[in-house]
């Protein structure tokens, strides 16, 4: 089928995805977007997982101060190659992933990030609160309560700020699939001013 060019260039502009990956995912879904991003962003994290053993050792750290001067955050991201560094996409990326924890305040990366004591700790919380329930129901409410938990708390599991219907991982999964290359992000730190110690991820 014939695939407007206009529809292709809205749909790479949203997703960050090549223009003939596009093309295709328009095609694939008979030329209905929503259902073209969705496809797009599938392929998209398959893409990112097949990247995600490659060494990124390249990249590079940007800083955000928020307006007021009262915020700042410091965040090194990385690539496999310096081409991909110095890349405008990739460079917008870094830039977002700093806007993302000035104004989201996530305490680690990824879950796996996060202390089994915190996880127990939180656990316990969770359980003392619906400790009236049958045992199958209070796991299964705890386990609902710490997605949300993790969710919150940990940068790549948060709702895009730009884009809340996607995580920041998914975000992430776009560009890899757009750049070709494994993107990780290393570490983070967000000053505050009067905090006694900065929160940060590493």
């Amino acid at each position: 089928m014939d695939i407007d060019p206009k529809q292709v260039q809205a749909l790479r502009e949203k997703t960050g995805a090549g223009m003939m990956d596009c093309k295709r995912a328009l095609i694939e879904a008979k030329g209905n977007a929503a259902e073209a991003e969705v496809i797009l962003r599938k392929k998209g994290i398959a893409f990112a997982q097949g990247r995600a053993s490659r060494v990124a050792s390249e990249g590079c750290i940007a800083s955000y101060i928020h307006h007021g001067s009262k915020l700042g955050v410091l965040v090194e991201v990385n690539c496999e190659t310096d081409f991909v560094a110095r890349n405008d996409q990739f460079r917008e990326l870094v830039k977002e992933i700093a806007q993302q924890i000035a104004a989201t305040n996530p305490r680690w990366i990824r879950r796996e990030d996060v202390p089994a004591d915190v996880i127990a700790a939180e656990r316990d919380i969770y359980a003392a609160q619906v400790k009236d329930k049958p045992p199958a129901a209070v796991e299964k409410i705890c386990q609902g309560k710490l997605e949300k938990f993790f969710s919150t708390v940990c940068l790549i599991e948060q709702p895009f700020v730009k884009n809340p219907d996607i995580t920041v991982k998914e975000h992430i999964a776009q560009k890899i699939a757009a750049l070709g290359e494994n993107i990780v992000v290393r570490r983070f730190v967000r000053w505050q001013l009067g905090e006694e110690l900065p929160a940060s991820g590493s």
